[in-house]
Formats: structure tokens, C-alpha cells, sequence
């Protein structure tokens, strides 16, 4: 029997969502291992005189026990 976690992560970049997304992997994936999935929750943006500074995202990630 497989069983399966979800673990909620956030990350950010200052280029692009995408970007974001791949760092959050990236990162989740030195102390996570089995990731299967993930599931982009939410997207933010973080606006500072007018210019996009910051994308942020906030993922579930789901991954199987051993």
C-alpha cells in the first residue's frame, strides 16, 4: 500500500512565477524525497512604487512515505 503527504511550501523570486516555483522544487526537493506532485495554491505579487519587486508563490507538494 502507497501512502502519500501533502506539504504546504512558499516561495519567492524576483523574476518570475515560474521562477518561483522552480526554486520552491528545488529547494523542497534537499529534504523531501518521493515528490510526485505539486499544486500551485496561490500567486502574489509584492508592488513597490508602481514595479513588480517580488512573485511569490504558495504550493502544496505531495510525496509518497516510505
Amino acid at each position: 500500500m502507497t501512502i502519500a503527504k501533502v506539504s504546504e511550501i512558499t516561495s519567492s523570486s524576483t523574476k518570475s512565477f515560474e521562477d518561483a516555483i522552480e526554486k520552491g522544487i528545488k529547494r523542497a526537493s534537499k529534504t523531501i524525497r518521493g515528490i510526485q506532485g505539486a499544486w500551485v495554491q496561490d500567486q502574489k505579487l509584492v508592488i513597490n512604487d508602481g514595479k513588480i519587486i517580488e512573485y511569490r508563490v504558495n504550493m502544496k507538494i505531495s510525496f509518497i512515505l516510505d
